[in-house]
This record gives C-alpha cells, sequence and structure tokens, in this order.
C-alpha cells in the first residue's frame, strides 16, 4: 500500500509534517479540526508537498528526517518538490521522481 509524506502550512505560517494513505481525506480531516491535536489550534492554509512511499515504515522515518529539519530546510524542500509536481506529475497519481528520502532531496 501506498503512504504518503505530506507538508501543510498553516495559518499561522508554521509547518506542520503527517503521513496518510489518503492525503485528500487527511486534509479534510485537519480543516474541520478532527485531525491532528496541533492542527486543531493550527488550521491549515494548504498543502505544500507530498511524497509518495512504498509503506507506512519508510513513510513514518521519512516524517521523522523531516520533522528534524528547520523550518527553512522544509520550505526549501517544498520548493524543490513544486518543480517536481510541475514536471513528473500526471493526472492524480504521482510518478517515480516523486520518491524519495526528505533529506536527499535537500541536501544535493
Amino acid at each position: 500500500m501506498i503512504w504518503f509524506l505530506y507538508l501543510l502550512e498553516c495559518r499561522d505560517g508554521s509547518i506542520y509534517t503527517g503521513i496518510a494513505v489518503d492525503v485528500a481525506a487527511r486534509y479534510a480531516a485537519h480543516e474541520k479540526g478532527k485531525g491532528a491535536r496541533y492542527t486543531r489550534s493550527h488550521p491549515p492554509r494548504r498543502l505544500l508537498a507530498i511524497v509518495a512511499y512504498t509503506d507506512r515504515s519508510t513513510a513514518s522515518k521519512a516524517e521523522y528526517a523531516m520533522k528534524r529539519l528547520s523550518a527553512t530546510e522544509k520550505r526549501a524542500f517544498c520548493l524543490q518538490r513544486n518543480v517536481l509536481w510541475t514536471l513528473h506529475m500526471t493526472g492524480a497519481g504521482l510518478d517515480s521522481a516523486s520518491r524519495g528520502h526528505p533529506s536527499e532531496r535537500i541536501r544535493k
């Protein structure tokens, strides 16, 4: 089963990082205040990035690595991801270019 790492920009400018199988449903839950405790008090403004992983374990490890990055590094990661989305997203799916460990994407 494909798992996704996602980053949200909250209304106060902070960045929330999480994992989910269905990012759209998870985002909707965050918007309704039914998601994580953090997003109840920091509602999401927009989705910044999504990265696909082959399993939950790998996605969880990527989430842990992402949460250790500074806000500046997370934003740099998201800017880089947006370039990849423009070049490689097809329809609703993600291709193999969108996969990868967050630390590998930032520290080139």
